[in-house]
């Protein structure tokens, strides 16, 4: 078996053997594959494509790659969510200690930003001393003491997927289908939860621009997960605006508890909700009202619970960027799209994300949004203000807003797309 037969293989539109997936992700593992070499077959990858075949015997190798964990000896049942990614998505950050609060163990393996899409665990960090790294050990006693557990997956869980994980992120090979299929279920079949939601975003910000490409990738990863034993459903939700007032790291970790704290956008105590309603069905949970758990403090006080175990300061001062920068509406009149990905590109190039993987990212930096689309916005009036450390990427990130929003005249009507667009099972 040689890598350059495998690589013309896919770049031919051929099928790969098993023999050949088998091989290739246990070489890349190894270290036989460079990483150059697995770029290429990535990119034949997303331009070629993968079936059905292909993605399960990929996913099957990636988890044949390391270890698999399991829950069975904690008392509650286990529930997870994973999203796509998308433009201020801190959705997992209030979830988990709201489901945790309601009765389920939630033991939520966590990735890093990918493109313009804000990482969980980079969001974290900006918490002073939040540990993302945990032993199994560490996670299965963080998940039965306080009921969740946000953390990196250890190197022994699909070791493959996180060499490539990174890989995909500064090769523009992260839309691949194939790949996020398989590098979101391979992790979480590993991980042994028992039940699965998945939140696929669809529209500008997302990787999957259409609903129709989401419902692909959405039935695949429902498959794979339902063929290896896991109770598996996915939502389909509007990405075509930012979630939320924020996109960056400590910005959205901040508005994370603002929700836990009974408050917060409405959209995202909305989708927070959603999801927390599904996983609990899937978990076997019921006649339990996700809604009052965030009313009556509860799921703040697993929130704390969760952050101080894994070393972190619930009660320490975020960290603020040095310099901001206020975009103004250059006119009066309802404001009607302001676009995910143009936001997500500013915060990325302020800093919030990575060119390279082993790039650092700034905690403070990323972009607040004064308005949300179908406002009214006056001649002005502040609609964004950029944060950064290093005020020189201003101009490249307002590079990236000069077309990301629309205002049209006052009295214009604006309907909002729902967030929640379709459910798959």
């Amino acid at each position: 078996m040689d890598v350059i037969s495998v690589i013309r293989t896919k770049r031919d539109r051929g099928e790969l053997s098993p023999e050949q997936i088998d091989w290739v992700i246990d070489a890349y593992t190894r270290g036989e594959v460079a990483d150059e070499q697995m770029s290429a077959l990535a990119m034949a990858i997303l331009l070629n494509g993968m079936n059905r075949t292909e993605i399960a015997r990929w996913t099957a190798a990636m988890i044949a790659s390391g270890e698999r964990m399991n829950f069975d000896a904690l008392s509650r049942p286990t529930a997870d969510k994973h999203s796509t990614g998308g433009v201020g998505d801190k959705i997992t950050l209030p979830l988990a200690p709201l489901v945790a609060a309601c009765g389920a163990a939630v033991p939520q393996l966590s990735g890093r930003g990918l493109g313009h899409t804000g990482g969980t665990l980079d969001k974290l960090e900006s918490i002073p001393g939040w540990r993302a790294l945990l032993s199994n050990e560490e996670m299965l006693h963080v998940l039965d003491t306080t009921g969740a557990v946000i953390c990196a997956a250890g190197d022994g869980l699909a070791p493959a997927d996180k060499k490539l994980y990174a890989l995909r992120d500064v090769t523009g090979t992260v839309e691949a289908i194939p790949l996020i299929a398989s590098s979101i279920m391979s992790k979480k079949i590993a991980e042994g939860t028992g039940s699965l939601v998945l939140d696929v975003k669809v529209g500008t910000g997302a990787f999957m621009k259409t609903i129709e490409d989401a419902r692909e990738l959405a039935s695949t990863m429902v498959a794979l997960g339902t063929d290896s034993g896991v109770r598996t459903v996915a939502l389909l939700t509007d990405m075509s605006t930012p979630l939320g007032l924020t996109a960056g790291n400590a910005l959205e970790v901040r508005e994370s508890v603002e929700v836990l704290a009974g408050g917060g956008p409405a959209d995202v105590v909305e989708l927070t909700l959603a999801l927390a309603r599904e996983m609990l069905d899937a978990a076997g949970i019921k006649d339990v009202d996700p809604a009052k758990a965030l009313a009556d403090g509860s799921a703040m006080d697993v929130w704390r619970r969760m952050i101080a175990a894994q070393g972190g300061d619930p009660d320490a001062t975020l960290p603020v960027a040095r310099e901001q920068h206020v975009v103004t509406a250059p006119s009066s009149g309802v404001l009607t799209r302001l676009d995910a990905y143009g936001v997500g590109i500013a915060a990325w190039r302020l800093g919030a994300g990575r060119a390279r993987k082993e790039d650092p990212v700034q905690a403070g930096a990323g972009v607040e949004l004064h308005a949300k689309p179908g406002e009214t916005v006056t001649a002005g009036q502040p609609l964004l203000t950029l944060h950064t450390d290093t005020p020189e990427k201003f101009a490249y990130a307002l590079d990236s807003l000069t077309s990301a929003y629309d205002i049209a005249a006052a009295g214009t009507e604006f309907t909002a797309n729902p967030i929640v667009l379709d459910r798959i099972a």
